[in-house]
């Protein structure tokens, strides 16, 4: 599988009155054209991960890697003037709760045409004509409609649709999602994913899914990154989720609700200090 995207040794530090904190500490992963999941609990260090990729985190926070490589191109070198042509227009990032990522005073149509012409200097008609092929790409009924409505119009299903189509239009070769369906119904959920996972095939893109589903990310992806205190812990063929090995992702495991084994009372995560202090485990492709 060819690599789209390598990091080594990535850190992502906090200074405080209290000293350093240390959100991601020294992992190391490399993703080709495939699903990547990265699991764990909040505060594991996921969205930190997805966000320095795109250096997206901001002073007084510090990133540190020994290289962060598209096709062999570390980013870590890039001034901000040339990161800004690599977000949206190589990596698209689609957070968490579409509510706050969309512009509450324009319409879904604006900020669509504006997201297209800022990547391809087109003419606004032909930008427009490009959002709505979009928008009928996520499966959004009457488009027209939906380009002239405000965000808070729209529900939180329909709000993800219309912000994975904005981080589509440039056409970017990795798409990192960052918990992309976590506000939505179970059956909302499975359009989503099967929207994200048709575009991502038929355009041979590399996506992160970052989730703290165990279930849907082992039904989802193809790998898996488990990651606890910054660090990660395990690597996993998706499938293979529930065979893993290391205590941590046992103890999520055993922490779930499933409704062909009810018990009275679900396992509380046992930790081990040793967990924290134990270097990351690398994961290539």
């Amino acid at each position: 599988m060819s690599t789209l995207l390598d990091v080594k040794n990535l850190w992502v530090k906090f200074p405080t009155r209290n000293g350093v904190v240390e959100a991601v500490r020294g992992i190391s992963f490399s993703l080709g054209k495939e699903r990547l999941g990265i699991v764990g609990e909040s505060g594991s260090g996921k969205s930190m991960t997805g966000r320095a990729i795109l250096r997206l985190i901001r002073p007084p926070g510090i990133i540190e890697a020994d290289h962060i490589s598209l096709h062999g191109q570390n980013l870590m070198d890039l001034s901000e003037s040339k990161m800004r042509a690599v977000r949206g227009q190589k990596i698209s990032m689609v957070m968490q709760d579409p509510k706050f990522s969309l512009n509450p005073v324009m319409t879904i149509g604006d900020q669509i045409i504006e997201a297209h012409r800022l990547h391809a200097k087109s003419s606004r008609s032909e930008a427009r004509k490009k959002a709505i092929e979009m928008l009928e790409a996520v499966s959004i009924r009457d488009p027209e409609r939906v380009m002239k409505a405000y965000p808070h119009e729209m529900s939180g299903g329909m709000g993800q649709r219309i912000m994975i189509a904005m981080m589509l239009i440039p056409n970017p070769e990795i798409l990192i999602a960052d918990e992309p369906t976590s506000a939505l119904d179970v059956s909302v959920q499975g359009q989503v994913l099967s929207i994200m996972d048709k575009l991502v095939k038929d355009r041979g893109m590399g996506l992160i899914f970052i989730s703290h589903d165990l279930n849907l990310v082992s039904q989802f992806c193809d790998r898996v990154l488990i990651m606890y205190a910054g660090r990660i812990v395990e690597v996993c063929e998706a499938d293979k989720l529930h065979e893993a090995q290391h205590p941590y992702t046992r103890g999520l495991l055993g922490s779930l609700p499933r409704f062909d084994a009810p018990r009275a009372r679900l396992d509380v995560l046992q930790r081990d200090p040793a967990w924290r202090d134990a270097p990351s485990v690398e994961a290539r492709t």
